[in-house]
This record gives C-alpha cells, sequence and structure tokens, in this order.
C-alpha cells in the first residue's frame, strides 16, 4: 500500500458481495484506508473483507432489500459515523474496479485541490465482453469527496448533493452491472423498480401540480427538475421511447449484439416502472380519492 500522504480513505458498501468483493478489494489496494459497510451480508463478503485487512462496519435491516429500502439513509449514516481516517473519501461498489490512470489522477486531485469538495469520475459499463460505449453513455459520477461536505438524496440510485465546487478527475472507473449473470441483474432491478416506483409518487405528493411550462421556466432547481423528469414519466408508450432513445438515439446499435441486449432490458426495468407507478397510484386513489382528485 501507498503512503497515508496521499490521504484517500476508501468506502465499499456491500451486501452478499463475495464473488465481486475481492477484484474491487485489489483495485483499492493502493490505499492504506479501507472501510467495507455491509448491510447484512449472509455469504462469505465479511470474512473475505477482514481477511483483506479492509475496516469492516454493518447495518442490518429485516427488509429484504438491500439497505433497507432507503439507499440514501443507509449511505448518510455510513458518511456520519465510520471512522475514515483521511478527509478524502472515495466510494465505490464491489462490481466496480479502479484504473491505474485513475488511481494516479485521483491521488493528483486530492494533492492539488483548493476549493473543491468533490470531484467526479467517469464509469464505464461492460456486458457481453463490451464496452457500453454508446448504448450507456459514460457518464460522471461525484465518487471522491469531503464526507463532511456531502450528503445523498433519493431512496434508490441515491445523488450526491455538494456543499461547495466540484471538479472531474480523468480517467475510467469499470463497472461489471452483469457479473452475476442476468438472474441477478432481472431480481435487482426488480426490486429497484419498486423503489423507483414509490420514489416517483413520494415526489409528486411532495411537489406542486405539475405544469409542462414548469420544466423550462421554474426558478427553482429542484421544482424544475421535478417537472422535467414528469415530463419522461407520462411519455406514452415510455419503455418503447427508451429503447428507441439507447438503440439508436445514442447508436447503441454500434455496440453490437450486447447494446441491443441492453436497451432491451433497459425498457424492460422501464416497463416495470411505469406498472408499479400506476398500481401505487390507484392504492392511493382508492385509500384517498378526494386528495388525488383535488391535486389533479
Amino acid at each position: 500500500m501507498t503512503n497515508s500522504k496521499h490521504g484517500i480513505s476508501i468506502l465499499i458498501l456491500t451486501k452478499n458481495e463475495e464473488q465481486d468483493l475481492p477484484g474491487c478489494l485489489q483495485s483499492v489496494a493502493w490505499s492504506d484506508d479501507i472501510h467495507v459497510f455491509d448491510s447484512g451480508s449472509t455469504d462469505q463478503t465479511v470474512d473475505v473483507a477482514q481477511q483483506f485487512g479492509a475496516t469492516v462496519s454493518r447495518r442490518t435491516y429485516n427488509s429484504p432489500i438491500a439497505f433497507g429500502g432507503d439507499e440514501a439513509s443507509h449511505r448518510n449514516w455510513g458518511l456520519q459515523n465510520l471512522p475514515f481516517k483521511h478527509p478524502w473519501v472515495f466510494c465505490i461498489d464491489a462490481d466496480e474496479r479502479m484504473t491505474a490512470a485513475l488511481v494516479q489522477n485521483l491521488i493528483h486531485a486530492v494533492e492539488s485541490a483548493t476549493v473543491e469538495v468533490a470531484f467526479s469520475v467517469r464509469r464505464r459499463d461492460f456486458y457481453m465482453g463490451t464496452w457500453l460505449r454508446h448504448v450507456q453513455a459514460s457518464p460522471y459520477y461525484l465518487r471522491l469527496f469531503r464526507p463532511e461536505k456531502m450528503r445523498y438524496e433519493r431512496l434508490i440510485n441515491p445523488i450526491l448533493i455538494p456543499d461547495g465546487p466540484t471538479a472531474e478527475i480523468p480517467g475510467y472507473l469499470d463497472h461489471f452491472p452483469f457479473s452475476k449473470g442476468l438472474y441477478h441483474w432481472i431480481s435487482r432491478h426488480n426490486n429497484y423498480s419498486t423503489l423507483e416506483a414509490k420514489q416517483i409518487i413520494e415526489n409528486r405528493r411532495r411537489q406542486p401540480t405539475f405544469r409542462i411550462s414548469k420544466a423550462f421556466t421554474c426558478l427553482d432547481f429542484h421544482q424544475r427538475r421535478f417537472h422535467q423528469k414528469e415530463i419522461f414519466y407520462r411519455l406514452p408508450m415510455r419503455p418503447l421511447m427508451k429503447f428507441l432513445i439507447l438503440y439508436f438515439g445514442k447508436r447503441g446499435f454500434l455496440d453490437g449484439r450486447a447494446g441491443f441486449t441492453y436497451a432491451t432490458l433497459q425498457s424492460i426495468y422501464e416497463y416495470f416502472i411505469a406498472l408499479k407507478t400506476q398500481e401505487l397510484s390507484s392504492e392511493k386513489l382508492a385509500q384517498h380519492p378526494t386528495e388525488i382528485m383535488v391535486r389533479e
């Protein structure tokens, strides 16, 4: 491991990750402060982490869904309570791997940081041995940050909200979302779609009545984002639109068979969200018909 002067701690969130965790740990072995934050694994995840020398912290839940169904709350607890050795933390999932170039760029970013409180890194997704270069554009994610300056929001696929300036770091973080096979991916996204539907219903409950004009004119960023997302959520044949956007709009066909399969899976996932949102809305209407009529 490298000298602690680099000042970067590692945070790995786990739930039954005995298969993917060893490779992830190897990719972050340059750090002298690795934390595995486990949410009740029933396999050998904790043993793997301890054998590697990582610091293990555990929070368990009665929910069968990882992180108890509220991923943002789980991550925020970790940022506030885990005993990080260094002022900077890099958050990584067990099915992700740091590239050598990214490691060097992270170290340089920390050593040269002035006003920044967080840095974004670019992630590459792989499927069937293929980099999904087109169908899943390589986006930037906030992963390196000062924990006291960050908070997570959303039940699932949470986003980081920084309290200060951010910047981007070159280099790739490699992601292997299908490492456990299609069964695991589909099962996980079945759970995710339930939480996404609940998030949509919760957003609608907290926000004012939807207006298309507010998606472009609302001065409040959070309200504007809500109305922009609602445009997509209310599109007719949304799952088909998702496929067309990924496969043709983003030129996913250039990724070959992997691109077609991925675009199809994402459209099915979108269909699950749409069906479950409709189901939850119907249940709410049955329970509170007057409230729904007023809001609509």
